[in-house]
């Protein structure tokens, strides 16, 4: 058991797998023993809305809401969304950045602009992303959906669960015709 409470957020835009990358996360904490907490708000994800998931974890967990400055860890799945919740690492905490962009409607609409360089923006501001091309990944794997999947196994290299305990959890949740790929997605990414 982990001395004190682990805090990792999960965020990213409706769509891309942020719920089931927190119900791994939840599942494999859980069948460790460890007492879970989720806090996700996923209202506005049917319309590619912003997706984040508060996943915490430890010996006795009393909210399951991670304050600013306290995240040990930020899976962004979105570049922008990884910009927008960069306040919320703790000092020398981790960000890994899914280098994929979507474009918000007041990007699209031209009212305002998708930053150019969104890893060089983190580390002007002290933050040195974990950068992940795991939609790449996914589309090498010719399954763009397992990006989720892919994040998972970097994040995996981070966090005290074995290989086993990850793939235990993902075959629990994964629609049985996907978990192949999906496990494979996972192994990828843990081999970064």
């Amino acid at each position: 058991m982990p001395d004190k409470t682990r805090n990792i957020l999960i965020v990213g835009v409706g769509g891309q797998g942020v719920i089931l990358a927190s119900n791994a996360l939840s599942e494999v904490a859980m069948a460790r023993g460890f007492d879970v907490k989720k806090n996700e708000a996923h209202g506005q994800s049917q319309r590619g809305g912003t997706v984040p998931s508060h996943v915490r974890y430890g010996t006795s967990v009393h909210s399951p809401v991670i304050a600013r400055g306290e995240a040990d860890i930020v899976l962004a799945f979105e570049q922008m969304e990884g910009l927008r919740f960069a306040h919320f690492l703790r000092p020398g905490g981790k960000l890994i950045l899914n280098l994929q962009r979507v474009y918000p409607p007041r990007v699209t609409s031209g009212m305002d602009r998708y930053p150019d360089d969104v890893p060089a923006i983190m580390r002007e501001n002290g933050i040195d992303p974990i950068e992940v091309d795991a939609l790449g990944i996914a589309n090498r794997l010719k399954n763009p959906l397992v990006v989720s999947t892919v994040l998972l196994g970097v994040l995996s290299n981070h966090l005290e669960f074995t290989e086993a305990e990850w793939k235990g959890a993902l075959s629990k949740l994964v629609p049985q015709k996907h978990r192949d790929v999906n496990l494979k997605a996972f192994d990828t990414g843990r081999a970064l």
